[in-house]
């Protein structure tokens, strides 16, 4: 054993099996425990001045006690807790402080409860409102957009001013000054959740998180440098309205630069998923335990996921710069009842708010130019093991990425060329001529062997596990939403084992020394085409997703030439054909091809010889000693395809080569090649390994954990499995170059992990109840006549949203009727006849017996008038009982409109859209307030007309409108009120989460004519 093992690193199957499965064992178990494992909080309840971890995680139980969406009133009971919290951690940091509550919690003017000389002044926003709308969708023509969206909305802000040191003293926002010159920072989190979940991580933690950060930096000795605005914002889950009307407060002046803490997932780390610049990306590398990629702002650009933070809200409309951290999985989650305090820890809560404290005394103390309107420059930014981050510009990558397309394929050249002028190019070379007296023998050195067997392996293996893509895709589309493991197992043990099959086949039946160097070759030249594409990405599209590519193709370049470089270890190729010319040995020219052997050891000379006896021949076998080119088999079997040809069984006769050389050859290989190192292949494979494997392994598990459940909101279902498949090729490329020398153990294990993964995917039921496949509820009762309709929106494939409807009492018997859904893409919508809601309370004990067209109609009321008989104007005034949001739906667009008592028009927010809107959606902070709207359309061909009263006969006939008046209530914490609900949660299967579809979980319209 100890001959066999004479060189432990030498390129031979069992060095090479060992390194390369224990270097992908190290780097995988490092990459799945920074990927999956969150830090520890700290023992000690305060590890920063001013924080008491045990503190915030009470405050986060209290806040996701219960549902509290903007239309509940468990949302203004959070509301008033948090005004009573901030006031009792300001008082504990400031001696002597006075408090008027009355004005503090009601009155409807800003009202400073610090004075000017306390660290801290807080406002409670009741004032603030602001109108705006949502350009419409293309529709399927693609060539012109739907009408918009508009909405009014009323907001409930909490805004918490903490001063810096280099702010002065002055009131400036009660004087109608302008804000200090040196802007300050912004972080905000969102204290409503969604009519379905408890918001602990959305946005519960970052509320907490806000919250320790006032004590922090009120606290004596942490004053900011820069003043910081603490934004708790109301009305995020119903299309960021709460950031909107921050627009509309004094203090959304003073902020340059921002942090928006937020959620879409339960649990897990907090990623800083998007930045607007390098400048402040640089900011968060102040952060404890680091974790982000650049590549996740790309999916957003790309629409990949589908839903949107206050990010929006502070870069495109505030002209803000900064940064969004998040949690982000598991998806499945998200919106569900199960976004609660059980399904988080404190070490989550740990690692947002360890981030959020020294990115924001980064920003405070940024003593660059704050300009608002400078963006900065587009920046490239990822962690490595959650503990450092990386960051760098843009157009560095692209400087890199430019130089490596022009420079590197020059220096391999140009070692080409030196290699060629020292004749040791074997590369490409089929013989060399050797003058012998009057004639010329021709030498072969087969240097063309091994040239195309890089693409038989590749091509094969990577079309397997695109296949296998496909094949998941059409038999068990969503296998990927709970098994995302299982999935990746069955990619990387299919792709290695085609790989190493295919390539010890190649090399069984046309061994090479040059197969190393042939597929760094190759996957130079591929990799160097596919950084022209991330090149072009770059700077036209300013993507940076692509910087994992960039290192990838520079860590083959360096591979690549360190193997060329090793060329310069060979003879000269003259010299060896000199060496091994039958002129030189004596042999006849009839003996000449038999005696010159480039890759065997000459068994046609070796057969002319007599036999030696068995007993002779195991001497010599015993007598020879071991080197790492040295058979692991001391005979002739051949016990599997992956052992190559063997030595003769007498070493001695018909070689062309000293014995000491021919052992150094391993078998089957070309004879020049016995004087290439036997190490070096450890280097490169280190070298093509460990940066690529890092980086590209820390895409692939952000990119599961962030697509993977993305099916549910009718994202693509190849999607997923095409990125895996993609990856996989991209993390076991590195062994690729070095797979022919494994031994069949691994590849054996790893056919039986594929067999196994592959049953299982084909096979097992794709949710449970640790990842619950998501549906849409909503209900909508016709208030004209008490038809109710419940609705579930899910995944079109598959029978699962029918099987799901069909487990509920209410649905049997009936008709189910399903179709696409119009407001979520790529989802099916399936309706019935459901429970009667009661959203809206009756004392009257004989309620059940009215009938439902008496029964709702008092929920809504509405009247019209038409404002001016030459005009398309109307006026409508809407009330709704126990709610505080409606919205007026029209048949044909409006051109224009305006809520009594609304704040004037913002330019950054246009109420309506170029094409018109549709819809208006109307919020109020007080609760059955009536709204009171103009509204104003052209004529069109759609809506009913009649001719105006007393005009001449050439006027133009009034153009009419039509549409619906539709309440929303939104409340489900009390069981009862919303009965088909409870039955979903009480009777749909365990495998299933419930969330909700659009603004209200109940809706209740009437139609109207103007």
């Amino acid at each position: 054993m100890g001959n066999r093992l004479s060189n432990p690193i030498g390129f031979t199957p069992i060095p090479v099996t060992i390194i390369g499965s224990l270097v992908y064992i190290a780097l995988f178990a490092a990459l799945l425990t920074t990927h999956l494992i969150v830090p520890n909080a700290p023992a000690n309840d305060a590890p920063l001045p001013g924080i008491n971890l045990t503190e915030a995680w009470q405050d986060l139980q209290h806040i996701s006690g219960g549902f509290h969406p903007y239309n509940s009133r468990p949302n203004d009971e959070t509301r008033d807790w948090l005004l009573r919290r901030i006031e009792r951690i300001l008082a504990s940091n400031t001696r002597g402080l006075i408090f008027d509550r009355s004005k503090y919690l009601h009155d409807a003017q800003f009202r400073v409860a610090i004075s000017r000389l306390s660290p801290a002044v807080v406002f409670s926003d009741v004032t603030s409102n602001v109108t705006f709308s949502s350009g419409g969708k293309k529709n399927d023509s693609q060539s012109d957009r739907e009408a918009g969206v508009s909405t009014y909305f009323e907001g409930t802000n909490i805004v918490v001013y903490i001063r810096g040191s280099e702010d002065g003293d002055q009131d400036w926002w009660n004087t109608g000054q302008e804000p200090p010159e040196k802007g300050g920072v912004l972080v905000n989190a969102h204290y409503d959740s969604v009519s379905t979940g408890y918001g602990a991580t959305d946005d519960g933690v970052g509320v907490v998180s806000i919250l320790q950060i006032i004590k922090h930096f009120t606290t004596q000795g942490n004053k900011p440098k820069k003043g910081i605005v603490a934004l708790l914002n109301n009305g995020e889950e119903d299309y960021l309205n709460g950031a909107r009307a921050f627009s509309q407060h004094p203090m959304s002046k003073f902020p340059h630069t921002f942090l928006n803490l937020e959620g879409a997932g339960a649990g897990g780390r907090a990623v800083m998923f998007r930045s607007t610049d390098t400048q402040v990306t640089k900011a968060y590398q102040k952060a404890r335990y680091p974790f982000a990629s650049v590549l996740s702002g790309d999916v957003f650009k790309r629409g990949i996921i589908k839903s949107q933070t206050d990010y929006l809200v502070f870069t495109e409309n505030l002209g803000f710069r900064g940064l969004d951290i998040a949690f982000y999985e598991p998806r499945a989650r998200y919106h569900t009842d199960r976004d609660d305090v059980r399904h988080t820890s404190a070490n989550s809560l740990w690692h947002m708010l360890s981030a959020s404290i020294p990115t924001l005394q980064a920003l405070s103390s940024d003593a660059s130019d704050s300009d608002s309107d400078s963006r900065g420059s587009d920046a490239v930014w990822f962690d490595l093991f959650g503990r450092i981050l990386a960051v760098f510009e843009l157009h560095t990558l692209f400087a890199l990425s430019v130089a490596l397309l022009v420079v590197a394929p020059v220096l391999l050249v140009a070692v080409g060329i030196v290699l060629h002028k020292v004749d040791r190019l074997y590369l490409f070379s089929r013989k060399k001529h050797v003058p012998s007296g009057d004639d010329v023998d021709s030498v072969p050195l087969h240097g063309w062997k091994g040239f195309f067997q890089y693409l038989v392996l590749l091509i094969p293996a990577s079309a397997a596990v695109i296949g296998l893509a496909f094949l998941m895709n059409k038999m068990n589309p969503f296998i990927v939403y709970s098994s995302p493991y299982a999935v990746w197992s069955m990619m990387l043990s299919a792709w290695f084992f085609v790989a190493w099959f295919l390539s010890c086949t190649i090399d069984f039946l046309r061994p090479s020394a040059l197969t190393r160097l042939y597929s760094l070759l190759w996957l130079f030249v591929i990799g160097w085409i596919i950084l022209v594409a991330i090149a072009v990405v770059e700077t036209r599209q300013k993507i940076a997703g692509g910087y994992f590519i960039v290192f990838y193709v520079l860590a083959v370049f360096v591979a690549t030439s360190l193997a060329l470089l090793e060329l310069f270890g060979l003879p000269r190729k003259s010299q060896y054909a000199e060496e091994v010319s039958p002129s030189k040995i004596g042999a006849t020219p009839s003996h000449r091809s038999q005696s010159i052997s480039s890759g065997q050891r000459l068994a046609q000379a070796s057969e002319e010889q007599p036999r030696p006896e068995s007993s002779e021949r195991q001497n010599v076998e015993e007598d020879e000693e071991a080197t790492e080119r040295t058979s692991l088999l001391r005979n002739d079997r051949h016990t599997t395809f992956a052992h190559y040809p063997h030595r003769n069984e007498n070493p001695t006769e018909g070689h062309t080569l000293d014995e000491t050389k021919e052992r150094k050859v391993y078998l089957g290989e070309q004879a020049w090649s016995w004087s290439l190192p036997g190490w070096l292949w450890v280097l490169q494979f280190l070298l093509l390994s460990v940066v690529p494997i890092i980086l590209t392994g820390e895409i692939a598990l952000f990119l599961t954990s962030s697509i993977a459940q993305t099916l549910a909101d009718g994202s693509s279902i190849l999607l997923p499995y095409i990125a895996i498949a993609f990856l996989t090729i991209l993390l076991l490329i590195p062994v690729s170059p070095f797979i022919h020398r494994y031994t069949y153990h691994v590849p054996t294990f790893l056919f039986l992990v594929f067999v196994g993964t592959l049953i299982y995917n084909l096979l097992a039921f794709p949710f449970s109840q640790n990842n619950r496949l998501k549906v849409y509820f909503d209900q909508h009762v016709d208030l004209d006549t008490g038809i109710n309709t419940v609705s579930l929106t899910g995944i079109k494939e598959g029978p699962y949203l029918r099987q799901i409807v069909s487990s509920l009492p209410s649905a049997a018997g009936q008709e189910i009727t399903c179709v696409d859904s119009k407001n979520r893409l790529g989802l099916k919508q399936c309706s019935w006849h459901g429970l009667p809601p009661e959203v809206v309370p009756s004392i009257s004990p004989l309620r059940s017996e009215i009938p439902p067209a008496f029964r709702y109609a008092d929920w809504l009321s509405y009247n019209i008038t038409h404002g001016n008989v030459t005009r398309n104007e109307a006026h409508i005034t809407v009330s709704g009982k126990n709610t505080r949001a409606c919205k007026l739906l029209f048949d044909t667009p409006i051109s224009d409109f305006s809520v009594a008592g609304a704040a004037p028009e913002d330019e950054r927010f246009p109420k309506v859209a170029k094409e018109g809107s549709k819809e208006i959606r109307l919020w109020s902070r007080t609760w059955e307030k009536p709204w009171h709207v103009k509204v104003r359309w052209n004529g069109n061909d759609h809506g009913s007309s009649f001719p105006s009263v007393g005009l001449r006969k050439q006027q133009p006939r009034v153009q009419g409108l039509n549409g619906r008046v539709v309440c929303l209530w939104s409340d489900a914490n009390e069981s009862g009120v919303i009965p088909a609900l409870d039955e979903v949660w009480k009777y749909a299967p365990t495998w299933v989460a419930v969330t909700k579809n659009s603004d209200g979980l109940v809706e209740g319209s009437k139609r109207f004519l103007i």
